[in-house]
């Protein structure tokens, strides 16, 4: 095949040519992308073999992806680095899950595992989450959570009373539950599974429209993929917090 220049335009050819069985173009595709799939990898791992075990795990991940007619049209690098940081992070569920030691005497005291690669993950996260949150949110989170500051001491900085600015605190606080939880979605593809994928949070937390729920539920019916990516979700959640409807009643200050 004739090698297209470098630039998205390029990658969307190289895609193309992948899912019409052209492996030579995926060979492409990894030369163009592979040095900075690496340098992500090396920020989440400590490890270099460990790294470069996670890039050549992705790359052979979303190959089988595109031969299968799903993943990127466009933005392949996106995506990849994508599928890295949600291989990366399933990897080190499951190392955790299996961890072999001799020195049981931990596990007995009650000490907490704390895998390093996992927590970097959950914090890159979260700081996207928060990241993505409307400016008077991140203000209001960054006040009361961060600095502490009671809503009566908020509120004459925000022009609010005080019983205001906790309603709105309890609101940012639900929103960066459910972005933090989307963080953990994988990518799909097919667009409707785009869409389930993109609703997967605001339902665990009980936070979608009743006409988007009928439509999610009608399409999880039939989408295993979408009902393991919500399994994980829901994981995710019942990992760091009380399902949304135990505490719909509770009123801003949860």
């Amino acid at each position: 095949m004739a090698i297209p220049a470098g630039g998205t335009d390029a990658d969307s050819e190289l895609l193309a040519a992948v899912r019409a069985g052209d492996a030579a173009a995926y060979g492409v595709l990894y030369q163009r992308h592979r040095s900075a799939a690496r340098a992500l990898a090396y920020r989440l791992v400590t490890d270099h073999a460990d790294a470069d075990d996670l890039v050549a795990e992705t790359f052979a991940k979303v190959f089988a992806t595109l031969r299968a007619g799903r993943g990127p049209i466009v933005a392949f690098r996106a995506y990849l680095h994508t599928t890295l940081r949600h291989v990366c992070y399933h990897r080190a569920r499951r190392d955790r899950r299996l961890e072999f030691t001799d020195d049981l005497t931990r596990y007995d005291e009650g000490e907490p595992f704390l895998d390093p690669a996992l927590d970097r993950l959950e914090r890159t996260f979260a700081a996207r989450a928060f990241r993505a949150l409307p400016d008077r949110w991140r203000d209001v989170l960054w006040r009361t959570e961060v600095e502490g500051a009671s809503p009566a001491e908020v509120a004459p900085q925000l022009g609010l009373t005080p019983n205001a600015v906790a309603v709105l605190a309890h609101r940012a606080r639900e929103g960066l539950r459910c972005l933090y939880l989307q963080q953990h979605v994988a990518v799909a593809d097919p667009p409707e599974c785009r869409w389930a994928g993109e609703r997967l949070a605001g339902h665990v937390r009980g936070r979608l429209a009743p006409r988007e729920g009928v439509r999610l539920r009608n399409h999880l019916a039939w989408c295993g993929d979408c009902r393991g990516r919500l399994a994980e979700v829901t994981e995710v959640n019942q990992r760091h917090y009380r399902p949304y409807r135990q505490r719909n009643h509770a009123g801003p200050k949860d």
